[in-house]
């Protein structure tokens, strides 16, 4: 990596334009504490201001990705107290959609509750071939209701009711079929598939990327005709950008383009 920083719960290595932000509280199970979410939301926040960063990797160590909420500090709290910790978890899950950057979620192991709720958060996912996916709060009285935001826009109702009424979870295979995951492969070769999404990402205009982004979750919540009409307004203004007309000259004069930043 050409640079690294490190906090107590949060890991942030750069690779040329690609990020990498891994949870780091192994002896918790990488549990999303408050302190956590509140170093991821700021990590996003700079990430968003920087335009050299092109790709953002969500990941963690270990065998589990992220057990969701730890539960130590959820026992015994004020309402203010628990409207504070799942009101940054969902704050730092907007976060993500609304930042520029896409976000690939590398998946090793179980992810579970909010740490399910952050993977379907994630723009693109990848997990090996023994990672697992639960929202299992219904097991302790509490059911999974933010984590269940993401998953349903996600995956089939069907599926999503499953696994937050019984809290079972479903193989990386399942969630590949249901729409959770873009790829399911062995652990040593994940890293191999995510550069291969990232260089794409990387290859392409960053402008017309972050556009992209923004109008795939906007158009999604409108009607067809409604959704068109948008459509046709924003293609119209990307035809007119630099970098497609530097697209299009590139791809006609058989050459490279050269991308604004």
């Amino acid at each position: 990596m050409s640079a690294a920083a490190e906090t107590s719960e949060l890991l942030v290595t750069r690779d040329g334009g690609v990020v990498t932000l891994t949870l780091n509280r192994p002896g918790r199970r990488h549990a999303l504490s408050l302190s956590l979410l509140e170093e991821l939301e700021k990590a996003i926040a700079e990430i968003a201001k920087d335009r050299t960063a092109r790709v953002v990797v969500l990941a963690s160590s270990g065998n589990v990705y992220s057990s969701g909420h730890d539960l130590g500090e959820m026992r015994d709290r004020t309402g203010e107290e628990y409207e504070r910790l799942f009101g940054t978890c969902s704050r730092v899950m907007q976060r993500i959609r609304k930042l520029p950057q896409p976000v690939i979620a590398r998946v090793q192991g179980f992810a579970t509750a909010a740490g399910c709720q952050l993977v379907a958060a994630c723009d693109l996912a990848v997990a090996s071939e023994t990672a697992q996916f639960a929202t299992p709060g219904v097991k302790i009285g509490l059911f999974c209701t933010t984590p269940m935001v993401p998953l349903v826009r996600n995956i089939a109702p069907k599926i999503a009711m499953e696994m937050l009424l019984t809290g079972q979870p479903i193989s990386a295979q399942k969630a590949l079929a249901a729409g959770l995951l873009n790829a399911v492969a062995p652990e040593d070769q994940l890293d191999a598939i995510i550069k291969q999404y990232t260089d794409s990402i990387v290859s392409s205009s960053p402008q017309v990327i972050a556009l992209g982004k923004r109008e795939f979750y906007l158009q999604k919540q409108m009607e067809e005709s409604a959704a068109y009409d948008r459509a046709v307004m924003i293609m119209t203004q990307n035809a007119q950008m630099r970098d497609a007309q530097e697209g299009i000259s590139a791809f006609l004069e058989k050459r490279k383009p050269q991308w604004g930043e």
